[in-house]
């Protein structure tokens, strides 16, 4: 069943779509000025607006901002914070953190597809102060405790 999500459209902007029947994610849009291009140099960040504000109909929900695969494969411009977090209860403008990892200029204009939203189930923790753990085969074993192969 889908999760009815009310959006607020600014900046002269559209509805999100699925791309596909299949697609677990929306595309979002750079919500600039028609006719600029925004250039994003090798290590440098911008915080890209999108023109859209959610409202998930539902309290347990989170949206997630992540990077399109084909942008940081091909070019390397991933997100700036790894992935971004949209509360339930957030009503702003969404807006994008990019980052270029790559080696050459990117360039983004107005529409472009830079990141995707999808929407996901939240589990709220209780939290309760012990002396000990329970012991796990695995234990404290950290980073790469496993190996490689």
């Amino acid at each position: 069943m889908p999760l009815p999500v009310h959006v607020k459209l600014t900046r002269g902007m559209t509805l999100p779509e699925y791309a596909t029947e299949g697609s677990a994610a929306v595309d979002l849009r750079a919500a600039i000025d028609e006719g600029t291009t925004l250039v994003l140099l090798p290590g440098e960040r911008a915080l890209v607006p999108t023109g859209i504000a959610i409202s998930p109909k539902a309290p347990n929900v989170v949206a997630v901002v992540a990077a399109r695969s084909g942008l940081a494969s091909k070019f390397g411009i991933s997100l700036a914070n790894g992935i971004g977090v949209i509360d339930s209860d957030y009503r702003g403008e969404i807006s994008v953190a990019l980052v270029n990892l790559g080696k050459e200029a990117f360039e983004i204009h107005r529409g472009d597809r830079i990141a995707q939203l999808l929407f996901m189930p939240v589990l709220a923790a209780s939290f309760t102060a012990v002396d000990e753990l329970d012991s796990t085969a695995r234990g404290e074993g950290g980073f790469g405790h496993t190996g490689v192969k």
